[in-house]
């Protein structure tokens, strides 16, 4: 079969506690993991609070200790970016049926434009199925406490954002 090789892709804005769990139990299914920076996505048609560049070091300093683990951005269709590097599969964490509806129907989108690149969706953990992105911002741009929501190397960096 040769290498296995599967994208994990977001914005990572920034990257969180919950994303690197995603990252790492992906990890242990496959050879190579791409984690996917998507340079132009929008959430609710807010932009991001780290550029690209910023969320692709703070993603490689994160996944540092992964062999195997490369970080790349990309823009435009994930299907294409999936197929330019080779993969597989394209791996989504699930946090809650709100996730599920909507990773379904991109899950969907995306067996439509190539049925060969299979989706596979990982559970987060109970410890993580709260936490998302826009959750941590929210913390610290209130000063809150981000231990244990984002990896070391990235809080600093967030706080600086909002001091």
């Amino acid at each position: 079969m040769g290498i296995r090789k599967a994208i994990v892709p977001g914005t990572f804005d920034p990257i969180t506690s919950g994303h690197l769990e995603i990252i790492e139990r992906a990890h242990a299914l496959f050879d190579e993991i791409i984690v996917g920076v998507a340079s132009s996505w929008s959430k609710r048609g807010a932009g991001t609070l780290f550029t690209l560049e910023e969320r692709c070091e703070l993603a490689c300093e994160a996944t540092a200790h992964l062999e195997g683990v490369q970080i790349a951005s990309f823009d435009g269709m994930l299907i294409d970016f999936v197929h330019r590097q080779n993969a597989q599969a394209i791996v989504k964490g699930l946090r809650a049926m709100t996730d599920f509806e909507n990773e379904f129907q991109m899950a969907a989108i995306n067996w439509r434009l190539d049925a060969q690149i299979e989706t596979i969706f990982i559970m987060a953990s109970p410890d993580h199925m709260y936490l998302s992105s826009s959750a941590v911002k929210e913390i610290a741009h209130l000063q809150g406490p981000l231990f244990g929501l984002v990896p070391a190397n990235v809080e600093e960096p967030l706080r600086m954002k909002y001091s």
